[in-house]
């Protein structure tokens, strides 16, 4: 074995071991002392140091430092980075990012093989405090000069990595002190604002969590604590793109938004119009025709960005009439990716929702037209089924189908298919799955019910206490012998009541409109007499271990009782989590009703949505006709 490996085996230990004393005298050993190159990629023993966050061991093998190995400072690794490099990455190293800068100067211009400075690798790991210090090093540049610290080869900025790494506080502060990055687009052609736009992590709060994870918030202190980051995240999220859109009009950039007077009602003739309007060159561009459908304002609206997407229409309201280049406005991007949200927001403008529902894109498809067009990268709520997944597409046929002028509910796309025809069409396959996936569920919800029915018979005719000679009940008048009496009956009434009504599942048509309702509330009201059963079993359950222990039977009795009934429970609470996804088709229909009642003369309640729905009733061909038909 070398002399040189032994001396990197003792100094990578000792570093591993965080022994400074040994690395130290290990280093004064070597004629270039802390310059000494340890590791396989070329690092020093200074770059190990300082990439292993020791600045008090760096400190001292710089004060060892012999002045004639200073031009070494500059040495880098294989990837190109220095010693000042791998000081960026941790705000404990400022002392040593001072020392270094006073040694060799030239550190902080040296780029890495990405063209990164250290002032660029702050940013990527969000250290303010030495962001701050190399930041002032170079307040005195132009422009210019500042591009090679600010900007690494691939055009991406201090800013868009900020971004990208989720650091918005310290995004904001960039954004502030150097104003030229906001508007620079990276090698994609994405802004600042275009990536905020698309950062799944920047508008998540720990408020929209379930129920059980609130709880466990207030539990845990270390749940307490992710929760008051993640909200300190979202609050600079927010504040960065407020800052960010007042810089932006990319939403000036847009197409022709030709408005289709003349729906197609048959399939006979051209598609001439439509045919014409792909070939039409846009109004204004950035260059790059792929500007109009990054904008800030769709990429937000396709990920959900309530937020970015209220202040962009807050500062600019005209901005809701943007239009990409595929012909679609933003009632299409919100309809098409499922953002509910989004979609209601925009329904509320008044003013421009007139033009924006007959808006038809470039292959004729109407905003009813684009329910059938679901993102292929959608992805449904947890423990949501196939049937429940279904009704939601319906529920989003409905209400687009509200704001839709009648005369283009039958309007035919490019490919002489209406909305209906569209809609059946691309979700025949999740039809299939919701009939196999209900009926494989009320299968199994009968065979419980079954089950609880017969024990539940079964406990009838073994009364607790035994009978006497004549045959009846020893505890025939005690209290908890009634109780037992009514929770039995009950829990077999129920039992085989919902038996009834998964075979009424079992044997429907399973048409598209029944799936919007009838089935759900079918399911839901069996698994609620099924839940209902088991509770009345473990009443009678309660009521008769009461009754044995008075009546003085023995421990091991009772408890061989207790055992016959939780396989009943542990099978009926399984289906606990389905019920509670359920229960979303009762918030429904209760919305469903309200509007109802505010639309009676009883309520007169004026309103844009009374009106559209007055309006779509009279369209010649309805939904739930048509659904009908389908098999």
């Amino acid at each position: 074995m070398e002399e040189k490996h032994i001396l990197n085996a003792k100094l990578y230990d000792a570093l591993r071991k965080k022994d400074a004393d040994v690395v130290k005298q290990l280093c004064e050993d070597v004629d270039e002392h802390g310059l000494h190159i340890l590791t396989i990629h070329d690092d020093t023993v200074l770059q190990a140091a300082a990439y292993a966050k020791k600045p008090d061991l760096v400190l001292r093998l710089l004060e060892d430092l012999p002045d004639r190995h200073l031009d070494k400072l500059t040495r880098q690794n294989h990837i190109g980075n220095t010693i000042l490099h791998e000081t960026a990455i941790s705000n404990k190293s400022l002392e040593v990012a001072k020392k270094l800068l006073e040694k060799a100067p030239g550190l902080l211009c040296m780029r890495n093989y990405m063209g990164e400075t250290a002032l660029f690798r702050t940013a990527r790991y969000g250290k303010v405090k030495i962001f701050e210090f190399l930041a002032k090093k170079i307040s005195g540049y132009d422009e210019e000069n500042q591009r090679q610290f600010l900007q690494r080869r691939d055009k991406t900025t201090i800013l868009h990595i900020a971004i990208l790494a989720n650091h918005f506080e310290l995004a904001l502060q960039i954004a502030r002190k150097f104003g030229q990055l906001v508007g620079e687009q990276d090698a994609d052609g994405m802004t600042a604002l275009q990536l905020l736009s698309c950062n799944r992590e920047a508008f998540h709060r720990a408020d929209e969590r379930g129920f059980l994870d609130q709880i466990l918030n207030y539990v845990s202190s270390a749940k307490r604590e992710a929760a008051r980051k993640q909200e300190q995240k979202y609050e600079s999220a927010l504040h960065l793109a407020k800052f960010l859109i007042k810089r932006d009009t990319s939403w000036e950039t847009t197409y022709p938004g030709i408005d289709q007077s003349k729906p197609v009602l048959h399939k006979f003739g051209g598609s001439a119009t439509t045919e014409k309007r792909v070939e039409e060159p846009p109004m204004s561009s950035f260059g790059i025709e792929e500007g109009a459908t990054k904008t800030p304002l769709f990429l937000a609206t396709r990920s959900g960005y309530v937020e970015i997407v209220q202040e962009i229409l807050t500062l600019y309201p005209q901005a809701v009439e943007h239009i990409d280049e595929k012909g679609r406005n933003i009632l299409h991007i919100a309809i098409k990716y499922r953002q509910l949200k989004i979609f209601k927001l925009v329904t509320e403008i008044d003013l421009s929702l007139m033009r924006l529902v007959r808006k038809l894109d470039n292959e004729g498809n109407s905003i009813l037209h684009t329910v059938g067009k679901k993102n292929k990268e959608y992805v449904p709520n947890k423990m949501q089924g196939p049937a429940l997944e279904l009704q939601d597409e319906l529920h989003w046929f409905e209400r687009v189908k509200k704001v839709t002028p009648p005369h283009f509910i039958d309007h035919r796309n490019n490919k002489n298919l209406t909305a209906v025809g569209l809609f059946d069409s691309s979700n025949q396959e999740l039809r299939q799955k919701a009939v196999e996936w209900i009926k494989r569920t009320s299968e199994g919800c009968s065979i419980i019910a079954v089950l609880i029915a017969t024990v539940a018979f079964a406990a009838a005719y073994t009364t607790p206490g035994g009978s006497n000679q004549t045959g009846y009940p020893v505890l025939l008048h005690h209290p908890f012998f009634a109780v037992f009496t009514m929770a039995d009956v009950l829990s077999i009434s129920f039992a085989l009541t919902s038996v009834v009504v998964f075979l009424a599942i079992s044997t429907s048509s399973f048409r598209f409109v029944d799936f919007i309702n009838s089935l759900p509330n079918r399911l839901t009201f069996g698994l609620t007499l099924l839940f209902l059963s088991v509770s009345m079993m473990m009443i009678a359950f309660g009521a008769t271990v009461l009754l044995m222990i008075r009546n003085g039977e023995r421990w091991t009795k009772v408890i061989l009782y207790s055992f016959s009934f939780m396989p009943v429970g542990l099978f009926a609470l399984s289906y606990f989590p389905l019920y509670l996804s359920l229960s979303k088709t009762y918030k429904y229909l209760l919305d469903k009703s309200w509007r109802v009642i505010s639309q009676s003369y009883w309520f007169q309640v004026p309103s844009r949505v009374h009106k559209s729905s007055t309006r779509t009733s009279k369209s010649p061909n309805p939904m739930y006709s048509q659904y009908t038909m389908s098999v």
